[in-house]
């Protein structure tokens, strides 16, 4: 019998194959999630390099919130993210929720990155 951890990590490697196939070169937003945190970075997957990042165990990210948890966390990361991302000159990425189901937080980080401005 397979423990959590486990399904976890088919669920995240069985998502990312299906990614592969149709990045066509786009770059990676991947989504990392806890019960009290989450975090998110682009990812170019052929240089190896991460482009952009935010979290809500940043200083000021924390200091803005009263809780990490939430929903309202998850917007303010996608937002920050966004504008970093933007910085650094990315427009289109493809969305890599691991093995996450996208919806809570994880759809409420998305949301707020599509109005950033990020398409994908």
């Amino acid at each position: 019998m397979l423990t959590s951890r486990e399904k976890h990590l088919r669920r995240a490697q069985r998502n990312r194959s299906k990614l592969r196939k149709s990045m066509e070169g786009k770059l990676r937003l991947s989504v990392a999630r806890s019960g009290k945190n989450i975090s998110a970075q682009i990812i170019d997957d052929e240089k190896g390099i991460t482009l952009a990042s935010a979290s809500t165990l940043e200083k000021d990210v924390r200091a803005e919130l009263t809780s990490t948890g939430t929903i309202e966390a998850a917007q303010k990361v996608g937002n920050l993210l966004a504008q970093r991302a933007q910085k650094a000159g990315v427009e289109d990425v493809v969305f890599d929720r691991g093995g996450f189901v996208f919806h809570g937080r994880v759809k409420a980080l998305a949301d707020a990155a599509r109005e950033g401005g990020l398409k994908f």
